[in-house]
């Protein structure tokens, strides 16, 4: 058999077309903007506040009529849209700062209309903090989700490895008064998982899916039947860990508004900041890297240069669902202080879809995250500031947007080539 070459070329960049779904969504959003909340929408003023309490240099605060605002963003939205649609003539894709940009000024608008009439406004530095902590399991299941699927694995565990990390690090961390040691834990617990998802797949060729959702039902069970039965008995001395105490980095921390959401944060978050940017550059700019991504578009081709395929998937399958565990400690010690029943409530099945949104990027995988950890804090903070409107409503918006992402924004995207796809030798 003739030697096929890999090169860094061959699996670099998934093209895309440009997306007429995208430029319709957009255009319907700028729509529902001007239209519903701009000339039909709530009348009055409202306040947004940028500074919190414990910054040093406090902003002015913000106070604008709502349907001035909310039309003005509207017509602006529709711009971005006609631009996007002049970019699908070109047949170019749209830029990744066009839809950013487009997002933030749609939430600006969400955020106005919701808080139009409301005394305290729109706390910026608060919304802001609790963005990030709702998307770090996030984050964190969807570069396991990378992880795996570039290496051509489907991971659809991903919600049994954040519960399992959550659970483990919460009875570790209470028992052995140790958080570090909980997260650690965590991680090793979920890696082992993984293992099980791994070995299965790639060395007795089990269906993928399958073995993913029997791992999550396996992991919903056992957990609630040991906090039925064993945690609930003794919360106080197994299920009561806490959580990390915050780090400020001295003078980033008094940035206004970035500095408490970015700064002063535990070390979950200082976390995602070191694993997404390593996650990115090992990938795309190492021999490593690219490996996996050989693996998970053209095994034949990595097999036919040396690359040992089997053992490529199932480390890159394990470090990911290491990286998951991760999440999960995120979840109980990182965020809420101890485990409930299913606490990841779905997270994991959105972390799938914000890998699909992401396009196998971490880096865009991280935005897309961030934006459904929004959803999460608007359901608490929507109730606070607007109650007239239906909490069922307000439940509903992060499956919502996930909805509407993945169908109106991912586009036309292209799973790696492999993934799903055992590999055996002929």
């Amino acid at each position: 058999m003739s030697k096929i070459e890999v090169t860094p070329g061959m699996f670099s960049k998934v093209e895309v077309k440009p997306s007429l779904k995208t430029t319709i969504t957009m255009a319907i959003t700028g729509l529902v903007v001007l239209v519903a909340f701009g000339i039909f929408g709530k009348s009055g003023d409202v306040m947004f506040v940028w500074s919190d309490s414990r910054e040093s240099l406090q902003l002015p605060h913000w106070i604008v009529n709502s349907m001035v605002l909310c039309t003005v963003v509207g017509v602006l939205l529709l711009a971005m849209a006609t631009a996007a649609f002049f970019y699908r003539r070109l047949n170019k894709k749209s830029p990744a700062w066009l839809v950013i940009i487009f997002g933030l000024f749609a939430i600006m608008a969400l955020l106005g209309w919701l808080a139009t009439g409301a005394s305290q406004g729109v706390q910026m530095v608060f919304i802001l903090s609790n963005t990030l902590v709702f998307a770090i399991p996030l984050i964190f299941g969807g570069m396991a989700g990378i992880m795996s699927e570039r290496a051509g694995v489907v991971n659809i565990a991903i919600e049994g490895q954040l519960l399992t990390g959550a659970f483990v690090s919460s009875v570790v961390g209470t028992m052995t008064h140790n958080l570090y040691l909980g997260m650690v834990t965590a991680m090793i617990a979920s890696g082992i998982l993984s293992m099980v998802l791994a070995s299965l797949a790639i060395k007795y060729l089990v269906d993928q899916i399958i073995i993913g959702v029997l791992l999550n039902v396996l992991v919903i069970g056992i957990t609630n039947f040991l906090h039925s039965v064993w945690l609930n008995n003794d919360s106080s001395h197994l299920n009561f860990p806490g959580t990390f105490d915050r780090i400020a980095i001295p003078l980033l921390s008094d940035i206004p508004v970035l500095g408490q959401v970015l700064f002063n944060n535990r070390i979950t978050v200082y976390l995602m900041f070191l694993i997404v940017p390593t996650l990115w550059y090992v990938l795309f700019k190492t021999k490593l890297g690219l490996r996996a991504r050989a693996v998970g578009e053209h095994p034949l081709a990595a097999d036919t240069v040396g690359i040992n395929v089997g053992r490529t998937r199932f480390w890159w399958v394990t470090l990911g669902g290491m990286i998951a565990g991760l999440g999960g400690a995120a979840l109980t010690i990182g965020n809420v202080g101890s485990f409930g029943r299913e606490m990841s409530g779905g997270q994991g099945f959105i972390a799938l879809a914000v890998v699909i949104l992401g396009r196998w990027q971490p880096i865009y995988v991280t935005l897309s995250a961030l934006l459904f950890g929004f959803t999460i804090v608007l359901r608490v903070w929507a109730n606070q500031v607007s109650p007239g409107v239906p909490f069922d409503i307000i439940t509903m918006v992060p499956y919502l947007v996930t909805l509407v992402a993945v169908a109106g924004f991912a586009g036309r995207v292209r799973a790696p080539a492999a993934d799903g796809q055992p590999y055996t030798k002929e």
